[in-house]
C-alpha cells in the first residue's frame, strides 16, 4: 500500500485534546495579537518544546492561556479542524474543559461551547468533517473542581455534547475521587471514557474500570504489562483510544515497532487510533497510519476495520454513523 493512499484513507478520531491540537503558528499568533510573550514554549524551528510529560503539561497550560474568548475558541476550532480533514479524517471527538472555557462557570461555558459548535458546523459545510464534543475534567486540578466541570457537562448534554472524561497527571488522585462527578455525567446521558494506562500502568486501567465504569479508556496500552487484565478488556469490549504517536514521543514505547497496539488487538481487545495532541508529539493522523503501515504492515483492509471499529466505539447518534458509515465505505 503507498504511503499516499494511507493519506487517503477516511480516518475516525476519538482522542484529540482540541486545545492540545493547536498549531504553534496558531498559538504564536494569537499570543502576538494579545501581546503576551510565551516564546519561551517554543523550539528553534517554532515546535512547542517540552522535556518530559510534566512539563509538557506546563507548556500545554501555557500555550492554553492565549484562548481568553469563546471568538479565539472558534478560530482554535477552525485550525484544528483544517489539519484533521487534511489527513483524512471524515469524523472526530475532541475533549473540551470548561476549566479552560469560562472557568467552569456555566454561563460563560455555554458561550465557549456555542463558539466551538459554529465552528464546527462550518467546517461541516465546508470540508466534509464531523466533530463531537467530549468534556473533561482535569485530574490534577482535584475532584471539587472536576464536580463543577460534570455539572457544566451535564447541563449542555445533547446531540453535540456526547460525553464526559478526564484527563492530566494520572499520578494525582484516584479515579474513585472522581466517581461523583462520572455519576452525574452518566445521569445526563453522556457516555463515559477515563484516560487511565499511559503514566500509572495496568492497576490505572484497573481503578478506573472498577470505579468509574467507562466504556472506553484513553490510552490504555499498559495494560498489556497485566494479560489477566488484557483479557479482560476483550471480554469485556472496552474500548481503547490509542495514540501511538503520543505513545512514542513521550518515551514510552522506543518507536512504533515497540508499540502494543498490534498485540491488543490480536488479543482481542478493540482499539481505535487518534494523535491525542498533534503538533507537541509531531504527529498527524495520515503519519499515524503511515507509520503504523512501516511497523505492522498493516494494510487498507486493516485500517477499514479499525476505522468501522472505531465509529461503532464513537458517542454520536445513530443518524450521524450511518452517515459516516457510508463515507467510510466509500
Amino acid at each position: 500500500m503507498k504511503e499516499k493512499g494511507v493519506r487517503e484513507l477516511p480516518k475516525v478520531e476519538l482522542h484529540l485534546h482540541l486545545e492540545g491540537a493547536a498549531p504553534p503558528a496558531f498559538i504564536r499568533g494569537l499570543a502576538a495579537e494579545k501581546k503576551e510573550d510565551i516564546s519561551g514554549i517554543f523550539d528553534e524551528q517554532g515546535g512547542y518544546a517540552w522535556r518530559d510529560f510534566w512539563h509538557f503539561l506546563k507548556v500545554y497550560e501555557a500555550a492554553t492561556s492565549v484562548l481568553r474568548s469563546p471568538e479565539d475558541y472558534h478560530r482554535l476550532t477552525l485550525a484544528v479542524l483544517e489539519e484533521s480533514a487534511a489527513s483524512g479524517v471524515v469524523y472526530g471527538e475532541t475533549f473540551l474543559s470548561p476549566d479552560f472555557c469560562g472557568g467552569r462557570d456555566p454561563g460563560a461555558w455555554r458561550e465557549y461551547l456555542h463558539a466551538i459548535r459554529e465552528a464546527a458546523d462550518q467546517a461541516e459545510r465546508q470540508m466534509g468533517i464531523t466533530l463531537r464534543g467530549i468534556v473533561t475534567c482535569i485530574r490534577h486540578f482535584g475532584p471539587e473542581k472536576a464536580r463543577e466541570t460534570a455539572i457544566c457537562a451535564a447541563e449542555t448534554a445533547g446531540d453535540w455534547l456526547v460525553g464526559f472524561g478526564i484527563a492530566g497527571d494520572e499520578t494525582v488522585g484516584a479515579p474513585k475521587d472522581f466517581a461523583w462527578s462520572f455519576d452525574c455525567a452518566r445521569e445526563a446521558g453522556l457516555r463515559l471514557t477515563a484516560h487511565a494506562g499511559e503514566w500509572g500502568g495496568p492497576e490505572s486501567v484497573r481503578a478506573a474500570l472498577t470505579d468509574l465504569n467507562p466504556e472506553r479508556i484513553g490510552h490504555g496500552v499498559r495494560a498489556i504489562e497485566d494479560l489477566a487484565l488484557v483479557d479482560e478488556l476483550a471480554e469485556r469490549g472496552t474500548v481503547l483510544e490509542v495514540c501511538p504517536g503520543s505513545n512514542v514521543s513521550l518515551g514510552l514505547y522506543r518507536d512504533f515497532r515497540a508499540h502494543p497496539i498490534a498485540e491488543l488487538d490480536r488479543r482481542g481487545v478493540k482499539v481505535t487510533i487518534s494523535t491525542d495532541d498533534p503538533p507537541f508529539f509531531h504527529t498527524t493522523m495520515a503519519r499515524e497510519y503511515q507509520e503504523l503501515h512501516r511497523a505492522f504492515d498493516w494494510d487498507e483492509g486493516q485500517f477499514g476495520r479499525i476505522a468501522r471499529q472505531s465509529l461503532d466505539a464513537a458517542f454520536c447518534d445513530a443518524d450521524t454513523k450511518a452517515r459516516i458509515a457510508k463515507l467510510l465505505e466509500g
